[in-house]
């Protein structure tokens, strides 16, 4: 079962920009293959960070609007949102390591 749930562009302000805990959120697509490898990276880093956390994905595709006004300009884009503010953002596939010096520190 993924960490990550499935997210749609109603759902947005109530679940991330109004949540009381981090939030990370993957902006993604069906048809990309770096997403595809994204996901068991980012599924190893929502187990290390725990719980406290919320964890989403958003289908470019079917928010585009959301993902514009967010300047999601690549998939895949990962952000954390903390306090309903971007805190920060990284784009692309990388490596859990790489997931864990970004995101890691809050």
């Amino acid at each position: 079962m993924s960490a990550f749930v499935r997210l749609n562009q109603a759902e947005f302000e109530e679940k991330v920009l109004r949540a009381t805990q981090p939030v990370l959120v993957d902006f993604s697509a069906p048809w990309c293959g770096p997403c595809k490898r994204l996901e068991p990276e980012l599924e190893k880093l929502a187990e290390a960070l725990g719980k406290d956390w919320q964890y989403y994905q958003v289908n470019v595709d079917e928010a585009g609007e959301l993902a514009g006004s967010l300047m999601i300009l690549g998939v895949p884009t990962v952000i954390l949102f903390v306090g309903g503010q971007e805190k920060k953002r990284i784009s692309g596939y990388q490596p859990l390591s790489r997931l864990l010096a970004v995101f890691g520190k809050v």
